[in-house]
């Protein structure tokens, strides 16, 4: 581990004042000077004591005031700081009535140790964990280099890696938390070094590799995340994450989805259906939710839209298991709501 300066930020304002990169921008570039943000720190240390990421300065931001809270509101909806940690989430009780889908996909992140320090905005801004990318000795895409080593037809271990939109790059985002935001249409509000505060949703808050193959969201380098919000559900809102993993006990998705459907009696008014680990990004399937919208919820029509979810799948060498996991895990998400 290299050494490094720690700066204790006290605001937004002084944060922003002291950030020069993003740890996307550094793992691209290599640069020798980079002031970076760090929060729970989970991501960020992982990459320093790799090797890979070698900052000059470290801006502690887990302490500024303001950053650390709940509210919610019937009419307006939830909002919750970028610095309340994944445990606060699990045991807020409004989250677990009106937001269920994501209690269930915090309730199954990580470890309770990691919960307990790991904060909302550095789980949707971490890095993919592809072995190859948080590897010192392969010099992916990702990180400058020629070549996408989880590809390659003999070579290549790609059997956690995605199905879908996997075309220079095939890692699969890390956050599962962040299935079920995209399925709650939640929005990520952003401030930069200007003071100037945006709002965007999540399905344009991640980058896909064809747009950017150095970075997974649009965050700049004089740019913070302050809070999450998700809009209120309507009365007849009703939602299912499920997460298949390897083990029982803490493990990295296989697959994962988050349903979140509008109903009236047995059929559904509208959809919004998310998978984790199956792209590179969370990844919308507008196939999915078509297929399921003004249809009764039951059986068929669930196994209809979990096929249509995967007609875009295109497999590797090794992880063609992924198919039909996701179709029985989403039939087995819209059921859940029936």
């Amino acid at each position: 581990m290299n050494k490094f300066s720690w700066y204790e930020a006290k605001s937004v304002e002084e944060a922003l004042q002291q950030v020069n990169s993003t740890v996307s921008e550094q793992l691209y570039e290599h640069s020798d000077n980079a002031s970076v943000f760090k929060s729970g720190g989970i991501d960020v240390f992982d990459w320093v004591k790799e090797g890979l990421l070698k900052p000059q300065k470290i801006i502690n931001i887990r302490n500024i005031p303001g950053l650390d809270k709940i509210g919610y509101d019937p009419k307006n909806g939830l909002s919750i700081g970028s610095n309340v940690t994944l445990a606060e989430i699990a045991s807020n009780p409004e989250i677990k009535t009106n937001y269920l889908a994501l209690h269930q996909a915090v309730n199954h992140a990580a470890t309770p140790q990691l919960r307990n320090m790991s904060t909302l905005g550095g789980n949707i801004a971490q890095r993919n964990r592809c072995w190859y990318f948080r590897s010192a000795d392969h010099d992916c895409f990702r990180k400058g280099g020629d070549r996408c080593f989880a590809r390659h037809s003999e070579t290549g271990e790609n059997e956690n890696h995605a199905i879908i939109d996997n075309g220079s790059c095939v890692s699969v985002h890390a956050s599962s938390i962040s299935t079920a935001l995209m399925a709650f249409n939640a929005s990520v509000v952003i401030v930069n070094g200007e003071g100037e505060k945006k709002e965007v949703r999540m399905d344009d808050f991640f980058v896909t590799v064809g747009k950017d193959i150095a970075t997974e969201n649009i965050l700049q380098a004089k740019e913070i995340i302050t809070e999450i919000i998700i809009p209120a559900p309507s009365k007849n809102t009703k939602s299912a994450y499920i997460k298949q993993v390897a083990r029982e006990s803490y493990d990295w998705s296989l697959g994962d989805v988050a349903v979140v459907l509008e109903v009236s009696g047995d059929t559904c008014r509208s959809a919004s259906i998310v998978l984790g680990a199956a792209a590179p990004v969370p990844y919308r399937s507008m196939e999915a939710q078509q297929a399921i919208e003004k249809k009764t919820i039951n059986s068929e029509n669930a196994m209809a839209a979990a096929e249509a979810a995967m007609s875009k799948a295109r497999p590797l060498a090794k992880n063609g298991y992924k198919v039909p996991l996701f179709i029985a895990t989403i039939k087995q998400a819209i059921l859940e709501i029936s």
